[in-house]
């Protein structure tokens, strides 16, 4: 049994309960390694407060969860009234409702630009690639909790949005009926699906984003955090008590830093829910205001704005582009043929005609569900893809600023033509953007290695303000 620490005789209270806490539980401890003694870069901008908030919104997002749940009628014949019952009948439950509903697309805005900010930053490469991984299981975690949660609403969105997109994995070969099948619970979206989702949205996957969220931290607080310079401030401590020379702890600085975040953060937060909730029909959908009919298909549909850059992916993959897909592989595979000898292009060969047929054997809708899914688990492998020798963006060439830039261009075109009606203009453009997604980072380990780089400085910049 651990020594006990014993309190003075003439301590104040809240002393003697602190070291009787302490003796049972590290409270302190983890009060100290996490805050007070945990030392984060000085060099930290605004880019580093959207961890914060994202955390803050996942715990506002469970919050009004449990106060929905209170009053919401999983069953597919009183869903959507117990709805307009909180909406107009539970005292405050409008605002609960809204928080909950803005809350969503909040999650979904500091998420980007979080996962932005490691993108330019670097914070993915060595040794914080398993930070990375576990922010993009979350992120895949937090799709699939908003997707769950848009149906449970029991609008005409909400129905016809999870009708395509669970016969989407019906496109899968061989097993894709009998999945759409165990995902809708029956032949049709209906009252065996909306139990499903709820049961996952309200209980299994909110667990699943807590665990990997505590995951992410660990493993953050591990390695520690890292900052625009990409330099990493362990390097150099001070030889007497071993803190980093560029450190700063994290409270009371950076806590202090987010709540400041936090309030302008709910400054427009609290301006959306009181005064445009629905946000000009990206918020929420009008057609969700409409009780879920299986007999009438809405004029068009798509999903929230969140999901719209990977539904245009899919969409944009046509047996026009499996095409193109088959002449880029074709030209791949003689480029590499040519830049390569003796064993290895017989296998290059064999894997360039292997892929043209699969392209080939299985239709564009499988493919296309292959696009939306491979859009999101490529992020996984970031950190794998990037040769550059140095992390952050501001020691790059200037070219790698423009080559980012226009992706997040691409990135923002894909999510607004995804909301709009399909188009050829449309359609072409969707095709273009796709390619270059995946282009971004499947030829990352050629291009991030090109240019002249500027020298890293052994020590972050640093001007006080």
């Amino acid at each position: 049994m651990a020594d006990f620490k014993t309190a003075p005789a003439d301590a104040p209270a809240g002393v003697k309960l602190m070291t009787w806490v302490d003796n049972r539980f590290p409270a302190t401890k983890l009060f100290k390694e996490h805050m007070s003694e945990y030392y984060a870069p000085k060099n930290f901008n605004w880019f580093y407060i959207f961890g914060s908030l994202a955390l803050l919104v996942l715990v506002i997002q469970i919050v009004t969860g449990i106060f929905l749940v209170m009053h919401y009628k999983p069953d597919a014949a009183l869903a959507f009234a117990s709805v307009e019952y909180i909406m107009r009948d539970v005292p405050w439950g409008w605002l609960i409702r809204y928080m909950h509903s803005t809350g969503a697309s909040a999650f979904f805005v500091v998420v980007y630009l979080h996962m932005y900010r490691g993108l330019i930053y670097g914070s993915y490469r060595k040794p914080r690639e398993l930070v990375w991984v576990f922010g993009c299981a979350i992120f895949l975690a937090l799709m699939a909790e908003a997707f769950m949660g848009y149906l449970l609403p029991w609008g005409q969105m909400s129905y016809w949005g999870a009708q395509v997109i669970v016969n989407l994995f019906a496109a899968v070969p061989f097993v894709g009926p009998d999945l759409a099948l165990l995902i809708r619970g029956d032949y049709v979206v209906g009252d065996a699906t909306l139990n499903r989702f709820f049961s996952f949205h309200v209980i299994a996957v909110p667990l699943v984003l807590l665990g990997l969220v505590v995951a992410h931290i660990i493993a953050l607080h591990e390695v520690g955090s890292n900052n625009p310079d990409g330099v990493e401030i362990k390097a150099k401590k001070d030889p007497k008590t071993g803190i980093p020379l560029d450190g700063i702890a994290f409270h009371p600085y950076y806590s202090v830093h987010d709540i400041f975040g936090v309030g302008l953060f709910l400054m427009v937060f609290c301006a959306i829910i009181f005064f445009g909730p629905e946000l000009g029909g990206y918020f929420l959908e009008y057609n969700n205001f409409i009780p879920a009919d299986p007999l009438k298909t809405p004029l068009h549909i798509a999903p929230v704005w969140y999901f719209t850059p990977y539904y245009s992916m899919l969409r944009a993959t046509t047996d026009t582009m499996v095409n193109v897909l088959c002449v880029i592989v074709a030209l791949a595979g003689v480029v590499s043929l040519l830049a390569v000898k003796g064993k290895a292009r017989i296998a290059i060969a064999v894997g360039g005609i292997v892929a043209i047929a699969l392209l080939k054997t299985f239709d564009a809708k499988f493919w296309g569900v292959v696009v939306m899914g491979g859009a999101v688990i490529i992020l996984f492998v970031l950190p794998w893809l990037d040769n550059s020798p140095v992390k952050s963006i501001r020691y790059r060439p200037q070219w790698h600023k423009w080559l980012y830039g226009i992706f997040v261009v691409f990135f923002v075109v894909l999510g607004y033509l995804g909301i709009q009606p399909p188009s050829d203009l449309g359609t072409l453009v969707s095709q273009i953007g796709t390619l270059f997604y995946f282009g971004f980072f499947l030829l990352m380990p050629w291009w991030s290695t090109i240019g002249t780089f500027k020298q890293v400085p052994d020590r972050v910049n640093f001007t006080a303000h």
